[in-house]
């Protein structure tokens, strides 16, 4: 255990040039405001760093639309063949990755190695094939004397703001298609959680990406994040956090018209029917509701749980919530570990303290003292008995804290499932065909789950409904957000005077 810590330490420490990677180097922060990563786990400082400066923002951005020309004008070919060889660049540093992402964040050792590294070098290895399948609609005459096709250009410099949840895989989904399709990138990582977005970004580079398409600028949302999203260099911007703060990036980015893509809040339904296999939903309830100790957009926060099922589906969870060990991220007995600071574990916990006054807090609901009192940690609570207009069934608490309610009918549970402003992620758990794809058509969230909750994969796209966001990460639709398209038509007449222009000049009659 402690000998993991120490490796990690080691990881942090040969990003010691700086915090920030402009044109294929470190460099250190300009703004004169020193800031540290903190172990959330111990509460010690351990990468302290020079923020950026909205100089350094404009030094990324230059650097960006410098190496814009070459690496857009790149073949299909060559971009797949250097996110190939980044793929295996960070396969080669898995272990790196995964330690530095441990202490940064605070989750377990065995969720980075076993969940955000390869899925990472998954998502990498995905894009270099798709980046070989930019294409358009084929080529067609739908005038009759003209052909049509469509191409796809890239949007330009991509101005990214990405959050401290999932750091190295929200820098994977922001980069990857953008610098697949040919654009070039400036990445604001939170300032909590840069080390493995730092260390994605010089993987690039040992891969043989040119310097200057993939940057990374490391300052604060307020100086750093408003630059990039207002720059007038910047073509598109890409964020992920929360609601809120997108409606924000949204406004700056307005005056520049810019492009937008949103992927924001949710506060995901788990809906449990009559006929569903009761272990299963508690066992995925556990999963689905603590991953990342909750602090997962696509969390399962809110189980709806029919009637003759509820009380057997609250006793089950309660027992396993039991069994989850929370502790040193680094332990390997360890199932869940700290939040990301103690700020955030105090809104969690505040969260809880109000729902006691109408809800009743059935286990957890408290920090776990001992060893564990220095870190921001917080004990898995379940909830029963809130009302669906509460605070803790509506608000993203984004905390191992799940609550319980029952329905009634069909319509009454898939009717609760839809009753937040969200619309990011949910799941159904039945055995009957017909009620899962009712499900499935009637929840109002970008991805629905059938009998389990959370598992993602490169091939399919994340993104949200209503309040939170739009457009896609992963998968093909992704390049959706990253490319411009283009319609070229070209005559086929060779004929000079042609029968459309009269209805703008001249006589209709042929002499």
């Amino acid at each position: 255990m402690q000998h993991s810590r120490t490796a990690a330490l080691e990881v942090a420490e040969r990003l010691a040039e700086g915090s920030q990677y402009i044109a294929g180097s470190l460099r250190p922060g300009s703004s004169g405001r020193r800031h540290s990563v903190v172990d959330p786990a111990t509460g010690e400082a351990v990468h302290p760093y020079d923020l950026a400066s909205a100089d350094d923002v404009d030094a990324a951005v230059a650097a960006a639309r410098e190496a814009l020309p070459g690496w857009a004008g790149a073949t299909p070919g060559e971009r797949s063949d250097a996110l190939h060889r980044f793929a295996a660049a960070l396969g080669e540093a898995a272990d790196d990755l995964a330690l530095a992402e441990s202490l940064q964040c605070g989750k377990p050792l065995k969720l980075s190695t076993g969940f955000d590294v390869p899925g990472t070098v998954d998502n990498t290895a995905f894009f270099a094939g798709a980046a070989r399948h930019l294409q358009g609609q084929a080529a067609g005459e739908y005038s009759g004397d003209h052909t049509s096709y469509v191409r796809r250009e890239p949007v330009g410099v991509v101005g990214s703001i990405a959050p401290w949840n999932y750091p190295l895989q929200m820098a994977a989904w922001k980069v990857l298609p953008a610098i697949a399709a040919g654009n070039t990138i400036v990445l604001k990582p939170a300032e909590l959680t840069p080390l493995t977005s730092l260390m994605f970004a010089r993987a690039a580079t040992a891969a043989g990406i040119p310097d200057g398409v993939v940057n990374v600028v490391t300052g604060t949302g307020r100086e750093a994040g408003e630059h990039l999203v207002a720059h007038p260099g910047v073509a598109m911007t890409s964020f992920t956090g929360s609601t809120a703060v997108g409606k924000r990036v949204a406004e700056v980015a307005t005056a520049t018209v810019k492009r937008l893509h949103l992927e924001l809040g949710g506060k995901a339904p788990f809906v449990v029917f009559d006929d569903a296999d009761l272990e299963a939903a508690a066992h995925g309830a556990v999963a689905g509701a603590l991953i990342n100790t909750g602090q997962d957009c696509t969390a399962a926060t809110r189980a709806y749980v029919q009637r003759p099922l509820y009380d057997a589906f609250v006793a089950a969870v309660a027992e396993l919530f039991g069994t989850v060990v929370v502790g040193d991220p680094f332990d390997p007995a360890t199932d869940i570990g700290p939040l990301i600071s103690h700020t955030q574990r105090d809104r969690v916990a505040g969260f809880v303290e109000r729902a006691r006054s109408y809800a009743t807090v059935v286990t957890g609901g408290h920090a776990p003292g001992g060893d564990l009192a220095k870190g921001a940690y917080y004990r898995p609570t379940l909830i029963t008995g809130a009302a669906q207009d509460s605070e803790v069934v509506q608000g993203e608490i984004f905390g191992p804290v799940l609550v319980v309610l029952p329905f009634d009918s069909d319509d009454e549970g898939l009717a609760l499932a839809n009753d937040t402003p969200y619309g990011l992620a949910a799941s159904a758990w039945t055995r009957d065909v017909f009620r899962a794809g009712r499900a499935t058509r009637e929840i109002a969230a970008g991805c629905v789950w059938v009998n389990d909750h959370i598992p993602i994969i490169s091939e399919m796209p994340h993104g949200g409904y209503k309040a939170s966001g739009y457009g896609k990460d992963m998968s093909a639709y992704s390049f959706e957000e990253y490319t411009q398209v283009k319609h070229v038509m070209y005559d086929n007449t060779a004929v000079a005077r042609k029968d459309w222009h009269r209805t703008i000049f001249g006589s209709q009659v042929t002499p």
